[in-house]
């Protein structure tokens, strides 16, 4: 039993033991090392939003094409004798000059036999006139004699038309854009000869939406009516040349003056003096080239401007608050144009607007803004706006 009862004793002497040396272990450990817990908001780079005055540029595109195309086509019949060596496609030609001939010899007969035609018809009308003027002759005569003389010459007219028009020639220098027909070809009236077009100034037609269309000074077709045609906006046209983007300025010189039923826009036309450098030493313009036009719009007054791709869906920006959380809210944009959105609620003056793209935004995330990073850098908040324009594309 004594035997029993030290055993229990030891026992417990042991855990006492064992449990204070844990104690005094806990007791006399040294602190562990303290770490700062990052902030795992996310970075984000915002803009300040300000008024300044709207530059409107109304974007559009279209095809350089001449202002007069002429199909030419034969007017008499007969063989081909000469072709000019400028007629041939791309060929440079200058105002009435012939660019074909037909084989004139049987027009040429025709003129010399209506010619003495009406000198005989010419010497039987003086004839009757003296005869009914001794009375010799009745009035019936006389008009018949007037009337043969005037067919006659009728017919000597017809003639010498008819041999105008075996040359070949358009009132306008231009360039050949098809040759048809050849040296020896037998051709008769309507045969297609060739397609040319005039060179001393082209045209770009321009569609535009009913929106475009406040922005833009168009004239009118009753301003044209009157002749008191206001003048058009600028234009600049661009086109890739020699794998170099050039740029052309021109002016609206007109509209259409319809609304294009399949497509609901209006067009209109700008017009490019000298499109081929014949007088000037720019580029050429070469009719056939798309470009793309920037139209110098009417300003709307003052607006507050946002790069394109901030904008989420058609009208919703994502705004940081002063707690720095985000707010997704719908604002009113008064137009798009390729990089900016254009906003009209001047209330809006002063937010900041997040311009990092972010997959799933969530209203009241908690995030960190670059301007409080540099203001917390520099020590102040006296350059946020210089940053916020620097950090805008």
């Amino acid at each position: 039993m004594q035997r029993r009862l030290q055993r229990a004793v030891l026992i417990i002497a042991i855990l006492v033991s064992a449990t204070g040396a844990a104690f005094l272990m806990v007791m006399l450990r040294p602190e562990p090392p303290t770490r700062d817990v990052p902030d795992l908001a996310v970075l984000v780079d915002v803009v300040v939003l300000e008024r300044s005055p709207a530059e409107i540029l109304v974007r559009s595109q279209g095809t350089v094409r001449p202002r007069t195309e002429t199909t030419l086509s034969a007017e008499v019949s007969g063989a081909i004798i000469e072709v000019s060596a400028n007629f041939v496609a791309g060929g440079v030609f200058d105002a009435d000059e012939v660019l074909l001939r037909i084989d004139p010899t049987d027009y040429l007969a025709a003129v010399e036999q209506f010619d003495a035609l009406v000198k005989q018809r010419q010497i039987e009308y003086d004839g009757a006139a003296r005869l009914r003027t001794q009375g010799f002759r009745a009035e019936a005569e006389f008009a018949a004699a007037e009337a043969a003389l005037a067919a006659a010459r009728s017919d000597l007219k017809r003639a010498r038309r008819n041999l105008e028009r075996t040359e070949i020639r358009v009132p306008y220098a231009g360039i050949v854009r098809s040759k048809d027909a050849d040296i020896g070809q037998f051709v008769n009236p309507g045969t297609r000869l060739g397609v040319t077009f005039a060179t001393d100034y082209a045209e770009v037609r321009l569609p535009l939406t009913d929106q475009d269309l406040a922005f833009v000074d168009l004239p009118e077709a009753r301003d044209l009516a009157s002749g008191s045609a206001p003048v058009g906006s600028s234009v600049v046209l661009s086109a890739l040349r020699e794998g170099v983007r050039r740029e052309w300025a021109s002016r609206i010189v007109r509209s259409e003056s319809v609304v294009d039923e399949s497509s609901r826009v209006s067009y209109a036309v700008v017009r490019v003096d000298d499109p081929y450098a014949f007088e000037s030493d720019r580029t050429p313009l070469p009719v056939g080239t798309f470009v793309v036009a920037g139209i110098e719009g009417r300003s709307p007054g003052e607006l507050i401007r946002v790069p394109r791709s901030v904008v989420r869906g058609s009208n919703n920006l994502v705004f940081v608050d002063d707690d720095n959380r985000l707010r997704i809210r719908e604002v009113d944009i008064f137009r798009f144009d390729a990089r900016y959105a254009y906003l009209r609620d001047m209330a809006l003056e002063g937010e900041r607007v997040v311009l990092t793209s972010l997959e799933n935004p969530i209203n009241g995330m908690r995030v960190r803004t670059t301007l409080d990073m540099a203001d917390a850098a520099s020590g102040d908040g006296t350059d946020s706006k210089l940053a916020a324009k620097d950090g805008e594309p």
